[in-house]
């Protein structure tokens, strides 16, 4: 049995929540999952474009990481829902912080900021690292809107951004493209 993707539900501008709850779809907790939907299709886009395969596969552990958050993000906190929805877990953010480290010890110091470019897979890892700081944003505004998040959700895109600026370095240091300093005028 196979079923329509379209449904014609949202054509007047809303959405169901999980637990079914109506919203507009410019909702800030549509807003965040959708952003964090969009942050998980530049990071696809990203692994299809590294070579290392420890990077590839650490951010296609992300990506399912990223889904649970948009599931998260998606749910009713006022219902119970019946779906399962996987937790982020510190371990996911040590996962990270682990990765960091590995690509930071074979990196340059970092002596000043440096500018997105150089090779497109740089600067597409610069563009989703950018999704990903808008990501956590949107999930601040949730918060500050009394909106209830799961307590490690902004912990881990802060981390990911993190990640996500250090593994730019990081293929440009296997590519052998030198991070582009910035040089302010004056």
């Amino acid at each position: 049995m196979s079923f329509k993707i379209y449904t014609k539900t949202g054509d007047k501008g809303t959405t169901s929540l999980i637990g079914g709850t109506k919203v507009p779809k410019s909702h800030t907790r549509i807003e965040a999952y959708g952003t964090v939907d969009e942050l998980n299709s530049h990071i696809g886009l990203c692994k299809d474009m590294l070579t290392d395969k420890q990077s590839r596969k650490a951010l296609q552990h992300i990506q399912g990481q990223l889904f649970s958050i948009g599931a998260a993000l998606a749910c009713d906190p006022a219902k119970e829902t019946k779906m399962h929805i996987p937790d982020i877990q510190e371990s996911d953010i040590s996962f990270m912080e682990q990765e960091i480290d590995r690509m930071d010890a074979v990196l340059p110091p970092l002596k000043n900021f440096i500018l997105p470019g150089g090779n497109s897979t740089v600067s597409f890892l610069h563009i989703a690292r950018c999704v990903c700081r808008r990501a956590e944003r949107c999930c601040v505004r949730l918060e500050a809107e009394n909106e209830k998040l799961a307590p490690l959700i902004l912990i881990y895109l802060n981390r990911l951004s993190d990640y996500l600026f250090v593994l730019a370095r990081y293929a440009g240091h296997l590519l052998k493209i030198e991070d582009i300093s910035w040089k302010p005028r004056g």
